[in-house]
């Protein structure tokens, strides 16, 4: 997937992705900060900061003035701004980053190396922006077995359409020693890998449906080109896969993650 195929997936509204990715990533950003070593007095930038979710959790532990973000997609910048007052947050993307070099303590792209281009590019760009010392990080999700939702999803599709664009086998670096290796080539060091974990709860299966017919990312796009008898197969066959639930029900996920440190 390109970049510009990929922002397209990602062109809605804040709250529309809230409601289906957006519900894991805030449980999943303050485990990423943790992992980054993010801490009051430093500063920071958010690098694919989509509607806000690891912005707003930055901006809790170093305040408006020490926190920074960037997102190619309009919405998600208007978003994220209207979100966090007095964030300087820039369209822009993780190729090609907005900012200064040596502007920040730490660069963080929180589930956005899987949608980038011209990874190599990104990861030096976001070297550029930490000063001496600071680190770079980074997380995306394990597409094999720890993103219970996705993972559902695309073995459901693939027993209707052998053909389905999985994602473990479309985008890269949710494996181990991927993103160490992404940043090692550009000259990041210490680099140290992590998992971190998230889970979200629905209230029912009709609610993690409508996520996905909300036409969010690589899934959802999928998801409504289908037509209407095979969307309704799929829709089989996925609440068949997270157990045919009559009430509530809980997934969880797992990303992949690797902090480095930028020399100096």
């Amino acid at each position: 997937m390109d970049e510009v195929q990929g922002a397209r997936t990602f062109a809605v509204a804040g709250t529309t992705y809230d409601s289906f990715m957006g519900r894991y990533s805030l449980g999943l950003a303050p485990e990423f900060c943790d992992a980054a070593g993010v801490a009051a007095g430093g500063t920071a930038l958010d690098v694919g900061c989509g509607p806000g979710a690891l912005t707003g959790v930055l901006v809790a532990r170093l305040g408006t003035n020490s926190v920074y973000a960037c997102d190619p997609s309009p919405s998600f910048r208007d978003g994220c701004a209207a979100r966090h007052p007095g964030v300087d947050v820039r369209l822009g993307s993780a190729e090609a980053i907005p900012f200064e070099t040596g502007t920040v303590d730490h660069a963080m792209a929180q589930l956005v190396l899987h949608f980038v281009t011209r990874p190599e590019q990104a990861a030096r760009e976001m070297a550029r922006v930490v000063r001496p010392g600071g680190s770079v990080s980074a997380c995306v999700w394990d597409f094999d077995d720890g993103m219970e939702m996705l993972r559902a999803f695309w073995d459901a599709a693939l027993s209707i359409d052998p053909d389905a664009p999985d994602e473990a086998r479309t985008l890269k670096f949710g494996r181990p020693g991927e993103i160490r290796e992404l940043f090692a080539s550009a000259g990041i060091e210490r680099i140290e890998e992590s998992t971190l974990a998230a889970s979200s709860t629905y209230s029912s299966f009709d609610e993690l449906w409508n996520g996905f017919l909300a036409g969010v990312g690589p899934a959802g796009a999928y998801c409504v080109s289908l037509s209407d008898a095979d969307r309704d197969r799929l829709r089989g066959a996925l609440f068949a896969r997270v157990g045919s639930p009559v009430g509530g029900f809980t997934l969880g996920a797992v990303a992949r993650c690797a902090v480095g440190r930028v020399p100096g």
